[in-house]
C-alpha cells in the first residue's frame, strides 16, 4: 500500500517519543500489505474500527494512541487523517469531528 503521509506519523512521534516504535511497526505492516477490502486489514490489524465515510481508525501502542486514516482499497492508497492521542480522539469524537 501507498501511504500519503508518513509525515504525519513523524511529526506526531516527536511530539510523542514513546509513539514512535509503534507507529514504525504500523508502517511497516501497511506498506508490506495489499490490502482487498477492510476484512483482509481486520485480519491484519485485529483492533480496525471502521467509521462512516470510509474512515478506519488503528489503535496504536496498546491502545495509547489512535491513528485515523481513509484507505482507498482499488488504487492502493491509504491517507493519514489524524495521529492522535486516545484523549484526543476522544474529544474529537465526541464533538463530531471525526
Amino acid at each position: 500500500m501507498h501511504i500519503i503521509t508518513r509525515k504525519a506519523l513523524v511529526d506526531f512521534w516527536i511530539q510523542h517519543p514513546d509513539a514512535e516504535e509503534p507507529l514504525k511497526a504500523w508502517f511497516s505492516l501497511m506498506k508490506a500489505g495489499r490490502f482487498k477490502d477492510s476484512h483482509e486489514v481486520r485480519n491484519q490489524f485485529g483492533s480496525a474500527d471502521f467509521l462512516g465515510g470510509g474512515k478506519t481508525v488503528f489503535d496504536i501502542g496498546g491502545n495509547k494512541f489512535r491513528l485515523v486514516a481513509v484507505i482507498l482499497y482499488p488504487v492502493g492508497r491509504v491517507y493519514v487523517k489524524h495521529v492522535l492521542t486516545h484523549a484526543d480522539y476522544d474529544r474529537l469524537w465526541k464533538a463530531g469531528k471525526l
